[in-house]
């Protein structure tokens, strides 16, 4: 079996039986790295899952390529071929790029509160903090400078990496992976205005993260008012996300950099949202809709679909020249609806 220091790699033969694909091409032929079709090696093994990038299978010097059916004819390169190309490859680079395995253990300059519970096979990074009563499980990792708070419970394999902050009761779930500088569980922004001063209201909910979930750098998640925040299994949320208190978001949606969502809004499953989106509170998102980047949603969206509200880009010029037309659309239409009557009194008469 391949991968080890005196027969490094896979063969194509081995890989497709881990992956579930076809090979096409000589099946002995080995790789040991993912890489490109543009700069991808001999000894590397690339893919082609946009047809954008169809030319390049001809000049491409990787050892190997994972295809889909309908372009495994495109090249004479050893090849896995399967429906989804981009998942193939994803599985073939977690068994070629093995993440190191950490030791189990608590650093010497970590802090465990009272009545916490670190699994013998957990790691606890230098300088972080478990607080009291938190739960860590089995092989968790707890990078360093993260904050598990007081009652937190943190699941199997889960991964916190440097400086992340999960607050007081909060749960992550199993094999979920917080990047650095995220915080899970901050206050919602809950303010009361009394006569022009505002009043803090305490925030009760905790937020509860499911299982296989992936939260990126310094993404937010607020504590709930009162209910949890609730993140289902499987969602894959981008870096610097901002996600208000006591929202609602279904398994297998994914959500891209820089998206701001207000409070109490419900997303449903295997929903896509692009870039920079912004979304309203108090909103339902039906399942399967997909928003474009920079939407402003700022109404209910009652049937699942793709919804787009950004403006492509132009040329600067152009751009000036569109901008001046609309800001004219009301007196446009004022005098739309003037020759219209003008039309109409002439022909009563």
């Amino acid at each position: 079996m391949g991968n080890s220091e005196t027969d490094p790699g896979f063969s194509l033969a081995e890989l497709a039986a881990r992956v579930g694909a076809a090979v096409q091409g000589d099946g002995a032929c080995r790789v040991s790295r993912v890489g490109t079709l543009e700069n991808g090696g001999p000894d590397a093994i690339a893919f082609l899952a946009n047809p954008k990038y169809r030319a390049l299978l001809a000049t491409t010097r990787a050892g190997a390529v994972i295809l889909a059916p309908a372009d495994a004819a495109a090249t004479d390169l050893p090849r896995l071929v399967g429906q989804e190309p981009y998942a193939l490859y994803a599985k073939v680079a977690a068994l070629l790029h093995p993440r190191a395995p950490d030791a189990p253990g608590i650093h010497a300059t970590a802090v465990v509160g009272d009545g916490a519970r670190v699994d013998a096979q957990a790691s606890v990074g230098a300088h972080a903090v478990v607080g009291a009563r938190a739960v860590v499980g089995a092989r968790a990792v707890i990078g360093p400078g993260a904050v598990v708070g007081a009652g937190a419970s943190i699941g199997e394999d889960v991964r916190l990496h440097a400086n992340a902050v999960v607050y007081d009761g909060c749960v992550i779930g199993a094999r979920t992976v917080v990047h650095a500088g995220a915080v899970i569980g901050a206050d919602g922004f809950g303010m009361a205005d009394e006569s022009g001063r505002w009043l803090r209201i305490p925030q009760v909910g905790r937020v509860v993260v499911g299982t296989d979930c992936e939260i990126g750098a310094n993404t937010t998640i607020d504590r709930g008012a009162i209910d949890d925040t609730v993140i289902e299994d499987d969602v894959k949320l981008d870096n610097q996300i901002q996600i208000g208190h006591n929202c609602h978001v279904g398994r297998h949606t994914a959500i891209a950099g820089c998206v701001g969502i207000a409070g109490s809004t419900r997303i449903g499953r295997n929903c896509k949202i692009g870039g920079a989106a912004m979304i309203n509170g108090h909103l339902s998102i039906p399942d399967g809709t997909i928003i474009g980047g920079a939407t402003v949603v700022m109404h209910e969206i009652e049937q699942p679909g793709a919804y787009s509200g950004s403006f492509p880009a132009l040329p600067y010029r152009d751009w000036l020249k569109v901008s001046a037309r609309l800001r004219r659309l009301d007196e446009l239409a004022d005098r739309v609806r003037a020759l219209e009557r003008a039309l109409a009194d002439r022909g009563a008469g």
